[in-house]
């Protein structure tokens, strides 16, 4: 909102600093992200994760995210902010660049919504991030809000689409080890018991494709 009071500096006297989201392995860095936005949504105040560490499933299996901070707003929506080392040149940057950085925003937009979705309300994951980068050719930051509605759809499809990993496991036939330590002929009798599935880009320029 740019007629909104911009939030005080994390840190400054009566304000607490980012929370520590310290934890061992990414198991325990996620589970302490979760409790970390549980309770600065509660807290109704602005908030900085830095360096979060998020859970998103893909085609079955838990992937860890850790995007480069979490915003938490006090009216409870969550922001993720994106800091790239590419510079803004008098308000605008490179679009193939600003594009990459905005898919990779939009997964991070998925993963927070899967963790909003646990809570009671779901707080609200916004869908324009925060992307900061270098301002003109100095060290000063500048950021710009980025709408990635588009880039969470596609993704979100994607994701859909995938195979799931059991589901390809229970195609196998029993028994099935690619273990590299089995002799060559049975791990090459495992490796031919799975269909091969070529992405156009090895269609176009690898051999052993055809």
């Amino acid at each position: 909102d740019p007629a909104a009071e911009p939030p005080e500096r994390a840190g400054s006297p009566g304000l607490p600093g980012p929370p520590d989201l310290s934890a061992a392995g990414p198991e325990g860095r996620a589970e302490r992200t979760a409790l970390a936005l549980r309770e600065a949504t509660a807290a109704g105040a602005w908030t900085l994760l830095d360096h979060p560490m998020l859970v998103l499933e893909v085609a079955g299996s838990p992937a860890f995210l850790e995007p480069d901070a979490v915003v938490v707003h006090p009216d409870g929506g969550w922001t993720v902010v994106e800091i790239k080392s590419f510079p803004m040149l008098d308000g605008s940057a490179d679009a193939a660049k600003v594009g990459a950085a905005a898919r990779q925003a939009a997964v991070y937009v998925l993963a927070l919504e899967r963790a909003a979705a646990r809570l009671d309300p779901a707080p609200r994951v916004r869908h324009r991030v925060l992307l900061v980068c270098p301002k003109d050719f100095s060290n000063l930051p500048t950021a710009a809000a980025v709408d990635v509605r588009k880039q969470r759809a596609v993704t979100a499809r994607q994701l859909a689409r995938l195979t799931r990993v059991q589901d390809i496991a229970d195609a196998l036939p029993e028994g099935t080890c690619f273990s590299p330590e089995l002799p060559a002929e049975e791990l090459t009798a495992a490796v031919e018991a799975v269909p091969a599935a070529y992405a156009p880009e090895c269609l176009a320029a690898c051999e052993l494709a055809f």
